[in-house]
């Protein structure tokens, strides 16, 4: 009666020779996978270890090499299933996305429309068209029939009080008698410039 040998030693011998040669070929797939040497001998290592442990399901004799290639694809995607949430995202992308809070936002927006209500008029109009509809001061000036020079001196004052207004938190009582000074400014400005036309 003849003795069965089991041949697993030389087929285990014969399974890590095989993986040792595709090694080189095995690092620059993951070189080209990740683009990142440290990750990419990462990969390479967590494939060996998955073909290791999972060569009993490898049938001897069909090709090695597309195995274990599928398990480094395979560990690859696993890999960026798992660190998905971490991918760093373009910020203007993860804005866009985002939503902050609206609270703020319209509390910012009534305290800007109380302080513009407080510009004496010509301001407003001043700073509307020039600021919102991006006309030209020669435009407005035309438009107004004031000299370019009082248009820019009425936005210039227009933004100097805003400004004041919403740092100094004026915006709910009387504006400061700075204005009716700034008001009586731009009359004289307006009554010496020779008007544009």
């Amino acid at each position: 009666m003849a003795i069965e040998t089991s041949n697993k030693p030389a087929e285990t011998d014969d399974f890590h020779e095989q993986l040792k040669t595709i090694l080189p070929r095995l690092r620059v797939y993951a070189l080209s996978l990740t683009r990142d040497r440290d990750a990419a001998e990462d990969l390479v290592h967590d494939t060996v270890v998955k073909a290791l442990t999972g060569r009993g399901s490898f049938e001897p004799g069909t090709n090695l090499s597309a195995w274990v290639f599928r398990i480094q694809r395979n560990e690859f995607i696993s890999g960026l299933r798992r660190t998905r949430p971490s991918v760093p995202v373009d910020s203007a992308i993860a804005e866009s996305l985002s939503h902050q809070p609206h609270q703020e936002s319209r509390l910012v927006m009534r305290e800007f429309m109380s302080a513009f209500g407080k510009l004496a008029s010509t301001q407003r109009e001043a700073l509307l068209l020039a600021v919102l509809e991006g006309q030209p001061y020669e435009e407005i000036a035309a438009h107004t029939g004031v000299s370019v020079g009082t248009v820019k001196s009425r936005i210039s004052r227009a933004r100097d009080t805003l400004e004041r207004l919403l740092i100094e938190g004026e915006t709910r009582g009387e504006v400061r008698p700075t204005k009716g000074n700034a008001e009586r400014r731009e009359a004289n400005d307006s009554a010496s410039a020779p008007h544009a036309r």
